[in-house]
């Protein structure tokens, strides 16, 4: 390794509990731009001691970093769905419509070329590192149609869902087709170590729907709950897919290894924050109704954290917020608890961790990019 952390830090998946920071403010951003810098402050001293703190570094913006590898993403996704019947094509086409943000691909491409450049000072991405970046987006827009079948949800990205439109059956259809347009391309890469880590993601996003259609009463086992089905929904795609371009540009274990750490904290981070902007954010702003996750009887990161000061939410939560009133009281609770600031301190750890993984590779205006990106995921709104 290019150089290691130092101190023994405390698990980040195991901090549940960071103590009583006083009740939410009513400004949310203040308060997330203020928890941002004192974080920071205080933990750039046990950053990897050859860096340079966060502050100092010059800063580099992923999405300008990653412009030229994503060129045509779009593009080249739909010549992966070619598919004769117009309707089943629109359908497909609809979320590719290049107004997403990239999130996946860009950490994907940036992961490559820090990978790439540790190993041999190579600063292209590979023709199969950049097909990971493409399959992953693919998986995931898959994962979002039938998501939004299973949760009955009208609104994606500011726009109306598959479902809405075309109706239930055919969302369903169109997603297990972008699927399977993802399983051809990545078959094309001929790597079965690859297709063996990238299955792992469709495998993991299927139990972790499984995990959120259940629900624990001990309160630890709840949010161990709560946490392995956040990893096995949103991270575990986010982990493997830069576990799979670091395969591909570097033979080395560790590598592979800080590559999958540094995607599986980010994101559960992102997740952590996406739970909180379900209570801080507006519908109109964030793309999609807020407190979605209290109607669907889904109990989060800040729900979990209000139910410490509110014991009584611990009967809502088991009957999943069903009867009339439980949303409306829940959100209460929630807000008027630290729940959202504790959800938002935890994001704060899995982004430290992240960043300590990362840093262990040689330094590259890539690498500073994806320790930067850790910072833009606790700061987004939407």
């Amino acid at each position: 390794m290019w150089c290691e952390g130092r101190g023994k830090e405390r698990n980040p998946f195991r901090c549940f509990c960071l103590g009583n920071q006083g009740n939410l403010t009513s400004n949310k951003t203040t308060l997330l731009k203020n928890a941002v810098t004192r974080f920071h402050h205080t933990s750039t001293s046990r950053c990897c001691s050859c860096s340079k703190t966060i502050s100092d570094e010059k800063y580099q913006d992923p999405f300008q970093l990653g412009r030229k590898d994503l060129k045509n993403l779009y593009e080249d996704i739909k010549k992966e769905l070619l598919v004769s019947a117009a309707e089943l094509k629109e359908m497909c086409d609809y979320y590719f419509d290049g107004k997403g943000k990239a999130f996946r691909p860009m950490i994907v491409v940036l992961m490559a070329r820090a990978c790439n450049i540790h190993h041999n000072n190579s600063k292209e991405v590979q023709a199969s590192q950049r097909s990971v970046a493409i399959i992953a987006e693919m998986i995931h827009t898959a994962s979002l149609v039938h998501d939004d079948v299973i949760d009955d949800a009208n609104s994606r990205r500011g726009k109306r869902t598959l479902n809405q439109i075309w109706g239930e059956r055919k969302a369903v259809l169109a997603g297990d087709f972008i699927l399977s347009a993802a399983s051809v391309a990545l078959a094309r890469i001929g790597n079965t170590t690859i297709i063996s880590v990238l299955t792992q993601v469709i495998e993991d996003l299927v139990r972790g729907e499984f995990l959120q259609l259940g629900s624990k009463e001990n309160e630890n086992e709840r949010f161990a709950h709560y946490l392995e089905k956040t990893f096995k929904k949103t991270a575990s795609l986010i982990a493997n897919s830069c576990k799979a371009v670091s395969i591909l540009g570097c033979p080395d274990p560790k590598v592979h290894e800080i590559a999958y750490q540094y995607g599986k904290n980010v994101g559960i981070a992102f997740q952590l924050i996406d739970d909180v902007l379900d209570f801080t954010s507006c519908a109109d702003h964030l793309g999609k109704p807020t407190a979605a996750d209290l109607k669907l009887g889904l109990a989060t990161g800040p729900v979990l954290f209000a139910c410490r000061q509110f014991p009584e939410m611990n009967a809502m939560i088991m009957r999943r917020f069903s009867k009339p009133g439980d949303v409306e009281r829940a959100r209460k609770y929630v807000l008027q608890s630290d729940g959202v600031q504790q959800t938002t301190y935890l994001a704060q750890r899995y982004c430290h961790a992240a960043t300590r993984e990362i840093r262990k590779l040689r330094p590259s205006p890539e690498r500073e990019a994806l320790v930067h990106l850790t910072e833009m995921v606790l700061m987004r709104d939407k």
